[in-house]
């Protein structure tokens, strides 16, 4: 495409960008508004009333429940047998946990009117990642959502880098509860394994949370960031969990990191020295600055909103909202090449075909089980690095198959807990001129000459106008 967008695709390709999917209200109000106003707006969700999406997490008991109330109403299977439980309760436990939490994202992403929030939560939550499987994270990954990834969502990047380094889900997921001075006396772990120098979560802080893998560090940084973060550890991981600092397990010697010394006897204070270095650092601007716009404009982001954007990211200290008005506001992000670049990722495409076909859902199992078909089960990406923001990794003829037969199992109310109403979907003349302002493609219009109504609409969501945002 190389003309310029016109007003209509200039709206829809925003709404793409900046939402789970344009719905026809959400588009008709941007346009009233312009995007400007419309994006100022949504990078201040507090002033948006969300009752509707918070009706509908408030059914969902799990979401306002510490993680020691979690692990004391959703025991593992042998603690629930031991206790005398029985029947689904006991054999499902905390898979219901994460079940529910599965549910609230759908949900919010579907139903939030404060979506460029829910597409940031989204976003930090893979920059952020935790593998919601993994032991007690059964049972800390509610609160690792609903205390440390959403309040900070918006915020600045050392509040939230911080927040996560203090999470009991992430000092959990990488080990980092358990890293100990090499020369402490208090050698033994709950389990009675000895403890020692863990050097997970110090690597990851630097390859993947701030610096990236050309960042400039060395291994001798690796190691001497773990020295920094030795103590910073759970206190019952498995019940009401909360970070603490053991200073009998720190390394409380000198210490130099990316070149700055660290003196002796900083305890707690050693970590957030690392943190206030990280978060300032040139490389950290950067990184950010390219993930962010490669969520918002291209996998292979430009190079003059990327330096733009890092630039901005410096300025402001790390302000997150600042960062993406500039980002959003480059010229490349409504760039003809920009539009419909990005491959949409399961969660995207799943949450878009709902609100295009202004679906009326309770999320079940089987809603939820399509995503995991697609490649992307909520909360469940094991490696660190979370899911991909890259075309590379949705297309393959197994997921797209997956998303066709999703569009049509869902416009044929297939799908329990997704139902579209007929009046929704019966003119397919004009749900393409929705998805497609810019007029549909050659193959797709003599595809639909043959189709209408809901199979026609099916068609059009498994097709490339409607794959990509």
């Amino acid at each position: 495409m190389s003309r310029p967008l016109n007003d209509d695709q200039i709206i829809y390709h925003f709404l793409n960008r900046t939402s789970f999917g344009p719905t026809r209200e959400e588009f008709e109000r941007a346009t009233r508004m312009g995007i400007n106003a419309y994006l100022e707006e949504q990078l201040n969700p507090e002033s948006i009333s969300d009752s509707l999406v918070e009706e509908n997490v408030a059914d969902l008991r799990t979401m306002r429940l510490s993680s020691g109330v979690l692990f004391y109403l959703y025991p593992p299977p042998r603690l629930a047998r031991e206790r005398g439980m029985n029947g689904r309760m006991a054999m499902a436990g905390p898979r219901i946990v994460i079940l529910e939490l599965q549910q609230a994202r759908l949900l919010r992403s579907v139903y939030s009117r404060r979506q460029l929030y829910e597409v940031m939560t989204d976003f930090w939550s893979n920059h952020f990642n935790i593998f919601a499987a993994k032991g007690a994270e059964r049972w800390l990954v509610t609160s690792y959502d609903r205390d440390t990834i959403r309040p900070h969502a918006l915020g600045k990047f050392k509040d939230l880098l911080r927040a996560t380094a203090q999470s009991p889900a992430m000092l959990f997921y990488l080990d980092n509860w358990l890293s100990a001075s090499p020369k402490t006396r208090f050698r033994r772990r709950p389990n009675n394994r000895k403890r020692g120098l863990n050097e997970n979560y110090a690597r990851e802080i630097m390859e993947l949370h701030t610096l990236g893998v050309d960042g400039g560090y060395t291994e001798k940084d690796v190691r001497e960031v773990a020295r920094c973060f030795t103590g910073w550890t759970i206190r019952r991981p498995r019940g009401e969990a909360t970070f603490v600092f053991d200073p009998r397990i720190h390394d409380d010697g000198d210490k130099v990191v990316l070149g700055t010394r660290i003196t002796a006897g900083g305890g707690m204070e050693d970590g957030l020295r690392v943190i206030d270095i990280l978060a300032r650092h040139s490389a950290t601007a950067r990184l950010i600055a390219t993930k962010l716009a490669r969520r918002f404009i291209a996998d292979d982001p430009p190079p003059a909103t990327v330096t733009r954007a890092a630039e901005t990211f410096r300025r402001s200290d790390g302000d997150i909202a600042a960062t993406l008005r500039t980002i959003i506001g480059a010229p490349e992000f409504l760039a003809p090449e920009s539009y419909r670049s990005k491959v949409k990722k399961p969660l995207e495409y799943v949450a878009s075909a709902l609100r295009a076909t202004g679906a009326d859902i309770r999320v079940t199992p089987l809603l939820l089980r399509y995503l995991a078909r697609m490649g992307e089960p909520l909360f469940l990406a094991q490696p660190p690095t979370g899911y991909p923001d890259a075309a590379a990794s949705w297309i393959s003829p197994d997921m797209l198959l997956t998303r066709m037969n999703f569009a049509s199992d869902l416009v044929a109310n297939r799908i329990p807990g997704a139902r579209v109403r007929a009046e929704n979907i019966h003119d397919v003349h004009a749900f393409g001129r929705f998805v497609a302002p810019e007029g549909l493609t050659d193959n797709a219009r003599a595809a639909l000459s043959t189709l209408d109504g809901a199979q026609g609409v099916a068609l059009l969501m498994a097709a490339p106008e409607f794959q990509r945002r």
